[in-house]
């Protein structure tokens, strides 16, 4: 197997440092970023990066231009989650998951692009979420963010065709990972009109998120990616979920609407 040049940003834990951490046993180079250290052993090599801090984005090209002549696969991993009712949502919290989800994946990948462009039949993998084609209540902005994710690939795709360069977007369905206990939850409002309905949705979904697949499931559909000649506009890991966005392509909207009230809106 060919040696890849691979940048897979929240390496640190989860879904990014599962990647980070099977792609380097497959025997590629790997640099993970994050803004801290993982605090799981890892064999990888690592820069500290903020993506959503222009400055310390450039810098982080520079370093990674003067260690390689081209990158050939970016993994845009990074990302958290918000949890509660939009209403109750504020702009501080508004502005931090959009700056995490979509705005530190746009930054990098614009400031790669020139060694990616240098790179072997470079690939750029951006993941995303079932949630971002199936939306689900009380995790509005984390739907908006992925919905965002797929647009962004689509668009970035076909402006880098002529380049050589191929983009995709995985779409991981539930994953046990500590995403679930790091998912920031709304301020406690006074007299919340949503609260019963918050507190039930949010336990579904952690439920089943701690019952979902292994991270290392991602990290094998990525590693399965690069080996690829030409790779899916979207790749959805778990039967269940294919199964479910299959039939939200072709059931009424609004029976696929009801349905998801029943399960995580009502």
């Amino acid at each position: 197997m060919t040696n890849k040049i691979v940048v897979v940003t929240g390496a640190s834990a989860g879904i990014g440092y599962a990647i980070a951490s099977y792609l380097h046993k497959e025997g590629h180079t790997v640099y993970g970023v994050s803004r801290a250290f993982p605090k799981q052993k890892y064999d990888f090599k690592y820069f500290l990066c903020d993506i959503t801090n222009q400055d310390m984005v450039d810098q982080l090209s520079q370093n990674l231009a003067k260690e390689q002549s081209g990158i050939d696969v970016l993994v845009n991993c990074a990302g958290m989650g918000i949890s509660g009712s939009i209403e109750e949502t504020s702009e501080k919290q508004y502005d931090k998951i959009f700056a995490v989800n979509v705005k530190g994946m746009f930054l990098l990948t614009k400031a790669l692009l020139p060694l990616l462009r240098k790179g072997s039949k470079a690939k750029i993998i951006n993941i995303g979420s079932a949630a971002g084609e199936l939306i689900i209540p009380f995790q509005g902005f984390y739907s908006m963010t992925k919905a965002s994710t797929g647009a962004f690939s689509e668009a970035l795709r076909l402006e880098l065709k002529p380049f050589g360069i191929d983009v995709s977007t995985i779409l991981p369905g539930d994953t046990k990972t500590d995403f679930t206990i790091n998912r920031e939850k709304n301020l406690e409002v006074n007299n919340s009109l949503y609260k019963e309905r918050i507190d039930r949705s949010v336990a579904r979904m952690e439920h089943d998120e701690q019952s979902g697949k292994s991270p290392y499931t991602v990290a094998k559909a990525v590693s399965r990616l690069i080996k690829r000649k030409s790779m899916p506009i979207s790749l959805t890991i778990g039967f269940q979920y294919k199964l479910f966005l299959f039939m939200k392509r072709i059931l009424p909207k609004r029976l696929v609407s009801w349905v998801v009230y029943l399960m995580y809106g009502k």
